[in-house]
């Protein structure tokens, strides 16, 4: 096969890929009002209710000092926590919507990577509504991201259309995390409330079409990168990683008052203790794997996976158990 018949054996590989994940959204898709009994009493939000306890596949839930509190304390404060991860989530689906919009706005007549684009914002729309009803129910008055990440939020959505390559790495950077706590919470099968269990399941579902695309858009567009551009990325991209898991899974100094976390115990959590440690690693194995795909992994990025502590084994196949990939 020539270089050229490569290429185009590539191309309508890709589209075919696109086709069959916007026909997917099609088929398969939630509304955020009609596939949740919002009134439903099961699903009603009792702030006493023991079921908001947090999991111990949450690094908090997990920790010492949050099982050693009174048992209205721990509910207390998981139900504040999901509400503010929730709301983190809510905030990181409106950059990613605008985002895609400005990378929409000038791709030619045709282009599959148009349509796709349109479901996924339309899907995530309707996670910002999932998303912020359970906020409004929950009664907590949460501010969601750090005051940082609310004030360069306007700004992100315009790498998307001058770099689209890097913004498509930040997506992964807030979709990977969020994605594998919450498989992680859901495969652990504890007691949750059904209300949040649903709102996972849902989000679980059509993530998984989201982070596909990202995948193949990435490793579709990295052979068109030029020497220069690849070695600069491939520097962004750890610190983009790092920066965006703390933005979205590490609470901020509101959110830590509000909950009543002693610094000691925000230091042990994000990311001292061994067991936070090992959390972080696992988030990004699945980033990791694509980093050495699309020739984002040298000596030199190599040692920032490892200064930013997101380093370790890659995945062998996308959303491996991390039991088996770490």
């Amino acid at each position: 096969m020539t270089a050229t018949e490569h290429e185009t054996s590539q191309r309508s590989s890709y589209g075919d890929t696109l086709r069959t994940l916007s026909e997917a959204s099609v088929h398969q898709h939630f509304d955020a009002f009609l596939d949740i009994a919002w009134d439903d009493p099961a699903y009603a939000v009792d702030p006493t209710d023991r079921r908001w306890v947090l999991p111990a596949a949450d690094v908090l839930g997990g920790h010492p000092w949050y099982r050693g509190l009174p048992l209205e304390r721990q509910v207390e404060i998981g139900l504040y926590r999901q509400a503010n991860i929730t709301k983190v989530g809510l905030q990181f689906e409106q950059i990613l919507i605008s985002g895609l919009m400005n990378y929409a706005f000038s791709l030619r007549n045709g282009s599959p990577e148009f349509r796709y684009s349109t479901h996924e914002a339309t899907e995530e729309c309707h996670h910002t509504q999932m998303f912020q009803e359970f906020v409004n129910r929950s009664g907590q008055d949460v501010a969601g991201g750090t005051w940082i990440f609310r004030a360069v939020a306007p700004f992100l959505p315009l790498f998307a259309k001058w770099v689209p390559f890097a913004f498509f790495y930040g997506v992964l950077a807030g979709e990977e995390p969020i994605d594998h706590v919450q498989k992680a919470v859901l495969r652990a099968g504890d007691e949750m409330h059904p209300l949040l269990r649903r709102i996972m399941q849902i989000h679980v579902a059509e993530e998984a079409r989201h982070i596909g695309f990202a995948h193949t858009y990435l490793e579709h567009r990295a052979p068109r990168l030029g020497r220069v551009q690849r070695a600069a990325l491939s520097l962004v991209v750890p610190l983009l990683m790092r920066w965006l898991c703390d933005q979205i899974l590490r609470p901020g100094r509101r959110a830590r008052r509000d909950m009543g976390i002693p610094r000691s115990v925000v230091r042990d959590v994000w990311w001292s203790r061994a067991e936070s440690r090992k959390f972080l690693r696992d988030l990004f194995a699945d980033v990791r794997m694509l980093a050495e795909r699309t020739g984002m992994m040298n000596p030199v990025s190599r040692l920032l996976w490892r200064l930013m502590r997101i380093d370790g084994r890659s995945s062998r196949f996308r959303s491996q158990p991390a039991s088996a990939a770490s």
